[in-house]
């Protein structure tokens, strides 16, 4: 029997964890060829996060609908990602991902632009947290692809604290560039307008 204080240690260990949201992707029926004619399952695309940065991908199959969902949820649970987000809300800049037949281009948005993104990439986001990003897919729509694409660019995202310590700098020399990289570029656009 369990001493109180594992008891306890369990309970804390288990509040610690966050809550995973888990989106259904896509379900498809698969059918396997033998002797006696097809076999027919069932496979499933799974996007599991915790709304703050993390996310993970899986994919079950199964005799039935309810199994392969549940294999894949494990899948994507042992596959999670982090993903640095600014402020919480959206990426830090735009990203690309390429994945076979699968281009994906994210870019990061304003306050109160929303999710603007498809089917499966919307799901992505919902359960990374995002708030705000436009994301645009090129290509193939078949979801697998869609879904690969996007976690592709996803591990390319680097913050700015990341890239400050890879190139021995302070964060705030490369937030600083940033910034006055956009105003140069609004700027220009003005000049353009009154043109």
């Amino acid at each position: 029997m369990a001493k109180p204080q594992e008891q306890n240690r369990d309970r804390t260990r288990e509040s610690d964890e966050p809550e995973l949201h888990e989106k259904l992707v896509a379900v498809n029926r698969v059918a396997k060829v033998v002797k006696g004619g097809r076999r027919f399952g069932f496979a499933a695309l799974v996007v599991v996060g915790d709304g703050r940065g993390r996310v993970g991908t899986g994919h079950g199959k199964a005799k039935e609908v309810p199994e392969a969902i549940r294999k894949a949820t494990d899948q994507a649970k042992r596959q999670m990602i982090r993903v640095p987000l600014r402020e919480g809300r959206t990426l830090h800049h735009d990203v690309k991902g390429v994945y076979g037949a699968g281009k994906v281009s994210l870019r990061s948005a304003p306050k109160g632009t929303g999710v603007i993104a498809g089917g499966p990439m919307r799901a992505i986001f919902d359960c990374l947290g995002v708030q705000d990003v436009v994301a645009k897919s090129i290509g193939t729509s078949n979801p697998y692809n869609m879904v690969n694409a996007t976690f592709e660019a996803l591990k390319n995202m680097q913050s700015p604290r990341q890239v400050a310590s890879r190139r021995g700098k302070k964060v705030s020399d490369i937030v600083s560039n940033r910034e006055s990289a956009h105003s140069t570029v609004s700027e220009d656009e003005t000049a353009a307008a009154e043109e």
